[in-house]
């Protein structure tokens, strides 16, 4: 029953995020296609998913520890800190911080964490940057 409940809410995120992704537009084209299709394939595949899970046949429920749990709860904080905190802080140290806590979630130690953040928030700013040429925030509080 929880596996239809949770197909049920996310058909519906979806529909909601299928409706905000259909209206977005660019002021410019730098895109033959423009912004609107990347969000609504994916949206459209995690409705395919949420469909696929309301309509298969449910299997017995297997909680997963109190510890599990809490690293998944943290995992989420984590998310939604970096998500709000994106724009200030620029891709880079948000980047870095954000594989600093999943590191350490998943029971790296500390200077490996901390390398490994880096590693990525800096090498993932200069690929995308400079590489594929996406426009990525460097930091409201650098300006």
């Amino acid at each position: 029953m929880s596996d239809r409940i949770f197909a049920t809410v996310w058909l519906m995120l979806c529909g909601i995020g299928l409706f905000i992704g259909w209206g977005i537009h660019s002021e410019y084209n730098y895109e033959p296609l423009g912004p609107r299709p990347f969000p609504i394939v994916i949206i459209s595949l995690m409705a395919l998913c949420a469909l696929l899970l309301l309509f298969k046949k449910p299997d017995a429920i297997h909680w997963p520890a109190p510890q599990v749990l809490l690293r998944l709860a943290l995992l989420v904080i984590s998310l939604a800190i970096y998500a709000g905190s994106f724009e200030w802080l620029g891709f880079p140290l948000a980047t870095t911080l954000l594989t600093i806590c999943v590191a350490l979630l998943f029971n790296a130690t500390l200077l490996i964490a901390i390398i490994s953040g880096v590693f990525l928030g800096i090498s993932l700013f200069f690929a995308f940057d400079r590489l594929l040429d996406v426009t990525l925030p460097v930091g409201s509080w650098l300006s």
